[in-house]
């Protein structure tokens, strides 16, 4: 499956370049041996760079004619925003830096005001908010966005904050999401109507290049001015009415080549991504040299890929630039591969609104000194360095200075600009007089050299540690007597195998490793560790629906956020019949209360897992081999009473361990920027028709999965229960 969670690097890049519509060969010879690809690969000799352009011409021109090309959305002025919409960034909605969990509300201010620190602002923002956490109940995609603080009026006031900073939102749409709770209606339909409902100028097709033909009529009918971005590479022929795509892994030339869908509609913004990437210079250096955008992403559902201060740089001096001169970008007089002064150095020409405007890239990996390009003298034009931020001045140079300046060569008419470009580094220049430039230029070259003075090329990997949560206090420490109703685990040293499913969102810890994405994806991945356990006990049971029950009755506990705290419950008590049945719809919040009340505390991973194993380490609580009614595998279509199965006990003789609920384990970790809590024992529920969808059904007693914690009010769930454990002598 081809969408933002790859197999495979390789397999991704595979399957984009499958996508791309190859048109065939024009008739006229000048782009017969053209390879029409997502990125139009540039010869590799300079010399043959002009014929490449011709034709590149040949084949827009030709192409246009031959499908019939109709621009009419592109002119249509409710979408003009599309046209600068350079940087866009991907949102976890859990990301502490967007959301405070605690105080259960959005941070969106301090967000921008991060994103305009850091990466030089963002045009949009995508709010990603389903997976990798869809899929532990029959929730779906759209209630993932009303579960959320507020619900869709508090997604508006999201919007509504972007907004006023000049941020456009868009939230994402999953195909994929089939075997969930349906809404009644199409998907379409309910796309449309929260568009609607939050005010949203986007939508991000998860692993979709196209939208189908009848998403334009609908979204039309609620909002104007909101437009569709696909992850795959963009068709040619739908690009009349996509306005934005992903230029994903898309592998380039060693001299910057075109983006296709770019050259062929001006308009049309790509946004490059390379995600699982550490050095984003190569995606840089495409956007620079194409006029088009970039793709944010750092908490990459929920693992750690930060951008190094050197890329941070880049993106921070060129946005500014690509939003002051977006009409260039958007312009016919794009001239790209220019020749250079030095073969390390690439540029292309942008013309128009009286200036002339040099995009440049290092592609060395060593700072290049000295003659950088050579043009023609404009006459009365001035110029300026737009990365430093000052005017360029006329002097007498040698070669390898690292002063920025120009020479003017009156006998050939030409200007050669002197200088250096960083390591990776990109470059900027433009020609100009009078009006030309704006009445606020000099503010912009000040407010540039400013970016300029703290530029930082370190290439260091910016790391987060997920550390563990410090254990909340129990009202009792170690007893002496074995507790009503729990099991005596004794103190042991053990070799502990833990078994996750390879996703995307990681494992214990926060990133993942240098360079990789997730090879192995859906695959099992073992982890083994020795661990030492001190004397414990361990509820026989699930905490059921009548003893939390009880847990209310005596403390009066009312918690912080209230939004689906015992969503099942009818009436404040638990559902006739069911109040043997473990409780659900508890927050890890929630169950420590419970705890707490109790003289207990919840169980860490370890805990849990020899309670259920045993010293032997069996594959389930009551063997190596799944066997039939020995737990709740989900044919009965909900909960079953906490001892229904006497024959699925673990070794200590407790219940409920497999099948029927997850439970939560006190196993809480935080980055910074993602919280996560670990959950065993698996549960009744299982989506089926995607694998993206969460881990269901029964699981064995080393199976691990890493639950993105957001708030309470999504947190709670239909299929997550938990057991209590004290500390014994």
């Amino acid at each position: 499956m081809f969408g933002p969670k790859p197999l495979s690097l390789a397999l991704t890049v595979w399957l984009a370049l499958a996508c791309s519509l190859r048109l065939p060969a024009a008739p006229d010879p000048a782009a017969a041996d053209l390879k029409i690809d997502n990125i139009m690969a540039a010869p590799e000799s300079p010399s043959e760079w002009p014929a490449w352009r011709e034709r590149l011409a040949a084949w827009r021109q030709e192409t246009k004619a031959k499908i019939n090309y109709d621009d009419r959305l592109y002119r249509r002025s409710e979408f003009a925003w599309a046209q600068s919409c350079f940087s866009c960034c991907f949102v976890m909605v859990c990301d502490e830096t967007f959301f405070d969990w605690q105080q259960g509300r959005f941070t969106v201010e301090s967000f921008l005001n991060h994103g305009l620190r850091e990466f030089g602002g963002y045009d949009a923002i995508v709010l990603w908010h389903a997976y990798p956490r869809i899929g532990f109940d029959d929730r779906n995609q759209f209630d993932f966005y009303r579960n959320l603080p507020g619900g869709l009026p508090g997604l508006r006031e999201v919007s509504r904050v972007c907004h006023a900073r000049g941020v456009k939102v868009f939230v994402d749409y999953n195909p994929w999401d089939t075997g969930t709770r349906r809404e009644g209606l199409p998907d379409l339909d309910a796309l449309a109507a929260l568009v609607q409902a939050i005010d949203a100028d986007g939508i991000f097709l998860d692993t979709m290049d196209r939208g189908a033909a009848e998403f334009r009529a609908k979204l039309d009918a609620v909002r104007p001015g909101v437009v569709l971005e696909g992850e795959g590479a963009l068709p040619l022929e739908n690009l009349h009415d996509h306005h934005l795509s992903w230029a994903q892994w898309f592998k380039d030339s060693p001299a910057p080549g075109v983006l296709r869908n770019k050259w062929f509609e001006r308009r049309h913004v790509q946004h490059s991504i390379r995600r699982w990437d550490r050095d984003h210079t190569g995606e840089l250096h495409t956007a620079w040299m194409n006029g088009s955008g970039m793709m944010v992403w750092e908490n990459v559902f929920g693992s750690w890929v930060g951008w190094s201060a050197r890329d941070r740089s880049i993106l921070r001096a060129m946005v500014p630039i690509q939003r002051r001169y977006a009409g260039l970008f958007c312009g016919e007089r794009w001239t790209p591969l220019v020749p250079t002064e030095t073969p390390q150095v690439n540029a292309s020409l942008w013309e128009g609104e009286g200036v002339q405007f040099w995009t440049l890239v290092n592609r060395s990996e060593k700072a290049v000194e000295g003659r950088l390009l050579t043009v023609k003298e404009v006459a009365g034009a001035r110029y300026f360095d737009l990365i430093q931020g000052r005017e360029l001045t006329s002097a007498n140079q040698s070669e390898g200075s690292r002063q920025q300046s120009v020479q003017k060569r009156p006998p050939d008419g030409t200007i050669t600009f002197f200088g250096t470009i960083p390591p990776h580094g990109i470059a900027a220049f433009v020609a100009g007089g009078g009006t030309t430039l704006g009445k606020d230029f000099s503010e912009f070259l000040a407010a540039q050299a400013k970016l300029e003075a703290r530029a930082d090329f370190s290439t260091n990997f910016p790391a987060r540690t997920a550390r563990l949560a410090p254990l909340p206090p129990a009202r009792e420490t170690r007893r002496r007597d074995l507790p009503l109703g729990m099991a005596a685990i004794p103190a042991a040293t053990l070799d502990l195998k833990t078994i996750f499913r390879v996703r995307e969102c990681g494992f214990y810890e926060s990133q993942p490793e240098a360079g990789g994405s997730f090879p192995r994806l859906h695959q099992p991945l073992t982890m083994a560790r020795k661990v030492t356990l001190a004397p414990y006990a361990i509820d026989l049971t699930p905490v059921s629906n009548a003893q939390f029950a009880q847990f209310l009755k005596a403390s009066g506990y009312q918690p912080q956020h209230p939004e689906n705290f015992l969503k099942h419950w009818q009436n404040g008590a638990p559902p006739p019949g069911q109040e043997d049945h473990p409780v659900v719809y508890v927050s890890l919040e929630d169950a420590r209360a419970y705890a707490a009340w109790a003289g207990k505390r919840l169980p860490s991973e370890e805990e849990w897992q020899f309670a259920a194993a045993g010293p032997e380490q069996r594959r389930y609580p009551w063997g190596d081999d799944v066997r039939v009614g020995v737990c709740n595998d989900g044919s009965r279509g909900g909960t079953t009473p906490v001892t229904a199965f006497p024959e699925g006990r673990s070794p200590f003789g407790c219940f409920d361990l497999c099948g029927n609920v997850w439970h939560w384990t006190e196993s809480e970790r935080r980055d910074g920027r993602t919280r996560f809590c670990i959950l065993k024992g698996g549960s009744f529920y299982r989506a089926r028709g995607s694998d993206w969808y969460a881990d269901g059904g029964p699981q064995p007693c080393q199976f691990a999965t890493k639950f993105l914690l957001t708030w309470p009010g999504l947190d709670r769930c239909a299929t997550i229960g938990f057991r209590c454990v004290a500390d014994i002598e």
